[in-house]
């Protein structure tokens, strides 16, 4: 047995009286009685071995139902990881779908904005034709009519063209801008277009 050269207690130890006894003890000891003690000294030994085999397998035994409880976590992680992953692919091909859908109804109310448009295109020009009948006055310049307007602007007109005509009794029953609205690169003023009310002639009696 290695002795503990460094160690003050097992010096202390080894230079007991109970030490110097015990060697001196076994020096004297027949060969039955060495040979008793040294059985002794075995069986405490096998007993101490067993004890600490059964510490070892109790703290194996605990590390194992540590691991298997590892492993069972580890397994829930790995089916709440699935599911995650189930509603996740679920989730994108919903968005997938509204996207999809979304676009589809952006084409459609793109298509239905242009049909609008054509059609009050149409009206536009359908409406023009029919006032085709009525008097047109061009080169009037834009926003002059909200200052004056329309009857002071067509009594002008009159006046300035027609000096000799009098007492005609026109009256206007409608004047607008023509298109109705303002294309900035329109390079002339909109046109006016002056519908007149009807006459009616008095006959004398």
């Amino acid at each position: 047995m290695k002795k503990l050269r460094n160690h003050p207690q097992s010096n202390q130890q080894e230079n007991s009286p109970k030490t110097v006894n015990n060697e001196t003890d076994l020096c004297s000891q027949t060969d039955l009685e060495f040979k008793r003690e040294i059985l002794k000294i075995l069986k405490e030994l096998r007993e101490d071995m067993n004890s600490n085999a059964d510490t070892l397998r109790k703290e194996l035994e605990n590390i194992r139902r540590s691991q298997e409880k590892l492993e069972h976590s580890f397994a829930e992680m790995q089916t709440e990881l699935g599911a995650v992953k189930t509603r996740m692919n679920n989730a994108e091909e919903r968005i997938s779908d509204m996207e999809d859908r979304i676009m589809e109804i952006t084409q459609s109310g793109q298509q239905t904005e242009n049909r609008i448009k054509k059609l009050e295109s149409n009206i536009r020009d359908l409406w023009d034709n029919i006032k085709r009948a009525n008097l047109r006055i061009i080169g009037i310049p834009e926003g002059v009519e909200k200052d004056k307007g329309m009857e002071n602007i067509f009594e002008e007109i009159i006046d300035g063209n027609f000096p000799n005509l009098k007492d005609t009794g026109f009256k206007i029953q409608e004047a607008q801008r023509a298109p109705n609205k303002l294309n900035p690169n329109r390079p002339t003023p909109r046109h006016i277009i002056i519908k007149m009310q009807k006459l009616v002639i008095k006959r004398g009696s």
